[in-house]
């Protein structure tokens, strides 16, 4: 049965009464027989006398205390000692107090610097004063609660063991976590073996610290001396790193780990891919000489401190599949990225526990802090659609942004890792220069992730030997900081010197290591064991698709009988789940249209194509703000009990693993979630992964998302996403901020075939659309301008045969006037269109009783169908104007991104643009102007006058 407190904070969405329990635990400290003893017997179990809590009311009285004796005014009353408790026991309870303040505050004492630099707490809470204890208590032996496996201590002996535990090479913040039971794993963890003072390395495993603290500096060294002044974004200062992250690759294997995440930024990357994935070295200089391999036609490639890498390599456990993200300079963005890959391969071994594949995310010290991707994917880290059992987070933490190092300016928090307290997520800040220390706090990060399958910070404190890059001169900013660092050894030398001291390796042996290295780089070999492993059959097959075009043909059709057999199966809702009666009259019409008894509107048919795919195998990732329902009432692809919290998802009644279809009401965030989905995609080929935006204008936040993976990760990287982004737009009035996708930034974008932007109009195009995404032959991001109120336009719908018979069509022509040569002859204007103005069109044209003019719908803007768009037009002999008519402003919009292409399809005839004029605000913020605007653009398509040299006002 589950305890009172679990009972409550999961019963209570916001902790709103959280004092309340406060309250009950602080009457149980002052006295255990004072609360209820159901609650009495849990308190008893949370150990937190023998830990150390005490009252607030002791804490209270004890600065009372001290404010009276200091003749502070405003204290009331008499206090004759410092500390609240009183009796024989006094002692031995300020000890607790002594014990807690060391876990709780012993960070802010440890020795983390490796250049002595960092302002220490000067508070006082370690101290025996501070706690009312002496030095005649030193030699007095107290109840420990168990520390270090002895129930009893001298105070000197405990003394000495919490400063080696918690003020030493390792400073541990985890007092902050909310969960007793985590708490304590992470006490007993710490005090166990970190209070020995010892890190439990063999003399094997030593000597295979001082190889990689070897490799890290050789390489540095190798490439500084061979490619001079060339950026490298050097490791230097952060040497662990190589170590460490050996060290992990060889837990998590022994572990069982499969397949190892990395996302990082350009700070030591290629050392990493050298030393960690097995990057052949030659490679590497090949770049450095300019030999890169892409392809010259896409204007691709990317700098090599941005590429990406894979390879297996060797563990205890077997081979582990390690895949370095590629990654721009915008350092953090990768992160979210990292999570949706790390996501999408889970899923696909349809693995629970979310053991087998893990993320490890490398962050510099001033992004982590600064960049507020951090803190979004931190939000999403147990959010059930976003939740990957964990991330391992390493800060590379060289004390300094680009040139800002005074911590007033960098940020608002003591340490840069702060922002991953708001998860409860442990920190470990350890010196950078101890390597036995940053190899025993990986240690356990691994055990506390794999345990709890919750995100964990090790902050590798260290520096940085070069300035931002290698042609920086970092002393004009920091004379202070580089004279302390150009006096001090470099990590592999101090650690070489500490094995022979300790008789580990003999004089001679690290000149050796060194000399050894370096043939190695001479000859271009490998630097680090990789695994011969057979193929993966879990793995996604990429191969066909990279070969595959987007002219490829395929098989669209799906027999009527089919979809009806599938909207039969989806639109059943079972007698005993009581619908909302909005909802339930949705799907009502639903099983009508099934019937052919009512014409199929938006969300029955994009329902349909989710479904046809599910059945044809594929896979179903549909997340946003508001998609489950949809932003405008539209899709409820779930279903909610009005009597209870339950709901269904209709779709998952086509699979057996309810995983294969996912619909996820995501947080309120953008740039997080884009990418997160961006690298689901990207992992996966056979997923159907679709963001939607609220309104299309809030993908705004995400456009570093837009920009530097999803319109370009093919041309720098060959990195192909199927993603879609459905984003909501048209001008109904709703002001500047809920009218406008922005349209013409994604235009602007694309180029060389990168992507395809749509603007549906019709259901069964829609379904078509929604199709052919995951069909064709090869995998392109989709951009969808998706309407608003066409989801319930009278003349926005389609019939089952629509949907069964035909494909997308990129170009839609005329359907208002007779299909006959005689009226085509009439036609003496065509206005082009896309999007929900042409049903705005159509009615002003069909009020006005205009027969000479025709309506074309350009269905997809890119890659932009010439060739369909001059076939219509060319059956119109009789036209000698042509219009391109849209809602947006003129520099916003499709117009600019184009209109050579109209240019070229109009030929002779004159080409005129409709639409509102130029503005720097995508729409009106008042109905009556949006009215009349709308009505004088609609004026100009259909009867303004077609001049050619207004066209560039």
């Amino acid at each position: 049965m589950d305890s009172l407190l679990k009972q409550f904070r999961q019963s209570s969405q916001l902790g709103a009464n959280a004092a309340f329990i406060d309250d009950l635990y602080e009457s149980w400290l002052v006295d255990p027989d004072s609360v209820d003893a159901q609650w009495r017997q849990y308190f008893d179990g949370l150990k937190g006398r023998e830990a150390g809590d005490i009252p607030h009311s002791a804490v209270i009285e004890e600065v009372r205390a001290a404010a009276r004796s200091a003749g502070k005014p405003g204290a009331a009353g008499a206090g004759s000692s410092r500390g609240a408790a009183t009796g024989e026991n006094s002692a031995q309870y300020n000890v607790g107090r002594l014990i807690h303040a060391y876990r709780a505050r012993g960070h802010l004492f440890a020795n983390i610097d490796p250049l002595g630099l960092w302002q220490k707490s000067t508070a006082q809470d370690l101290t025996l004063e501070f706690h009312n204890l002496s030095a005649a208590d030193l030699d007095t032996e107290f109840a420990t609660g168990g520390i270090g496996g002895r129930e009893q201590m001298k105070l000197r002996d405990l003394i000495a063991w919490m400063d080696k535990a918690y003020t030493g090479s390792i400073g541990a913040e985890f007092m902050h976590i909310d969960d007793t039971e985590q708490r304590y794993w992470l006490i007993d963890r710490i005090e166990k073996a970190g209070g020995e003072g010892r890190y439990s390395r063999t003399p094997e495993q030593k000597k295979r610290i001082l190889e990689r603290l070897v490799a890290a500096d050789g390489l540095e060294r190798y490439l500084g001396t061979k490619y001079v002044g060339q950026k490298r974004f050097s490791l230097e200062g952060g040497d662990a790193l190589i170590p460490m992250l050996d060290d992990l690759i060889a837990r998590s294997g022994s572990k069982g780990v499969q397949e190892i995440v990395l996302g990082m930024a350009h700070r030591g990357r290629l050392n990493v891919l050298v030393n960690t994935l097995g990057k052949p070295p030659r490679k590497l200089f090949d770049e450095f000489e300019g030999k890169f391999e892409h392809d010259p036609v896409a204007n691709a490639g990317d700098v090599k401190y941005h590429m990406g890498f894979s390879a297996d390599v060797v563990s205890p456990g077997g081979p582990v599949h390690l895949a370095l993200a590629f990654n721009p300079s915008h350092l953090e963005i990768v992160n979210p990225v990292v999570a949706g890959s790390v996501r999408s391969r889970q899923d696909r071994r349809a693995e629970k526990a979310q053991q087998q594949v893990m993320g490890v995310l490398i962050h510099g010290d001033a992004a982590f802090a600064g960049q507020g991707v951090n803190m979004e994917l931190f939000q999403m880290s147990q959010a059930r659609g976003f939740k990957v059992g964990g991330i391992v987070h390493i800060v590379i933490n060289n004390q300094i942004g680009f040139t800002t190092s005074y911590t007033e300016d960098a940020r608002s928090t003591p340490y840069s890792t702060d922002v991953a307290r708001m998860v409860n997520a442990p920190v470990f800040h350890v010196n950078g220069d101890d390597p036995e220390a940053v190899l025993f706090a990986t240690e356990i990060a691994l055990d506390y992730r794999e345990r709890f399958g919750r995100d964990v910070v090790i902050d590798l404190v260290c520096y940085r030997r070069n300035g931002h890059n290698e042609a920086d001169e970092p002393a004009a900013t920091q004379p202070v900081m580089y004279r302390v660092i150009r006096a001090h050894k470099r990590p592999a030398e101090l650690y070489a010197e500490r094995l022979v001291a300790e008789g580990v390796i003999g004089a001679n042996d690290f000149a050796a290591m060194a000399d050894a290295y370096r043939d190695k780089l001479d000859a271009g070999e490998r630097t680090t064991e990789l695994a011969e492993v057979e193929h993966d059959e879990l793995a996604a097959t990429w191969k066909s698709l990279l070969q595959g075009k987007m002219t490829d043909g395929f098989d669209a059709g799906v027999p009527k009988a089919k979809l009806t057999e599938l909207a039969t199966l989806i639109n059943a809702v079972p007698d005993n789940l009581k619908l909302h009666p909005r909802v339930a009259k949705i799907y009502d019409d639903r099983r009508k249209m099934t019937a052919g008894e009512l014409p199929g509107d938006w969300g029955f048919a994009e329902n349909l194509a989710y479904a046809t795919l599910i059945d044809q195998g594929f896979r179903l990732r549909l997340v946003g703000q508001d998609c489950g329902r949809g932003t405008f009432f539209h899709r409820h692809a779930i279903l909610h009990e009005q009597t209870n919290d339950e709901y269904v998802l209709p779709l998952r009644r086509l699979v057996t693993n309810p995983n294969q279809v996912t619909i996820i009401d995501s947080l309120l965030s953008e740039e997080a979630v884009m990418a997160f989905e961006y690298g689901y995609s990207s992992t996966d080929p056979n997923t159907l992964d679709i963001w939607e935006a609220q309104f299309g204008d809030f993908a705004n936040g995400a456009q570093v998302v837009v920009d530097q993976f999803l319109s370009s990760g093919e041309a720098k990287w060959g990195r192909l996403s199927g993603l879609a982004l459905f984003l909501p737009h048209g001008y109904e009035g709703q002001g500047p901020e809920h009218s406008s996708a922005r349209l013409e930034r994604y235009l602007q974008l694309c180029a060389l075939n990168n992507m395809i932007v749509c603007t549906p109009t019709t259901p069964a195009q829609a379904y078509h659309m929604i199709r052919r995404q995951m069909l064709m032959t090869t995998r392109k991001p989709l951009v969808v301008m998706t309407p608003k109120s066409l989801l319930r336009h009278k003349l926005a719908v389609s019939s089952l045969d629509d949907m069964a018979d035909g494909s997308f069509r990129t170009v839609i022509g005329d359907t208002r006037l007779k299909d006959t040569a005689a009226a085509r002859k009439k036609v003496r204007r065509v206005v082009v269109c896309g999007g929900k103005v042409y049903y705005d069109l159509i009615e002003a044209a069909d009020k006005a009783g205009a027969e000479d003019i025709a309506i074309v719908r350009v269905e997809q803007l890119y890659p932009f169908p010439r060739a369909a768009l001059q076939a219509e037009l060319d059956k119109y002999p009789s036209a000698t104007e042509m219009v391109w008519c849209q809602e947006e402003p003129m520099n916003q919009g499709a117009w600019y991104q184009i209109r050579h292409h109209l240019l070229a399809c109009a030929g002779s005839r004159a080409l005129g643009y409709a639409g509102r004029v130029r503005s720097s605000s995508p729409a009106v913020g008042h109905l009556s102007d949006h009215v009349a605007e709308q009505a004088a653009l609609l004026a100009a398509a259909l009867t303004g006058d077609v001049n050619e040299n207004d066209l560039d006002e």
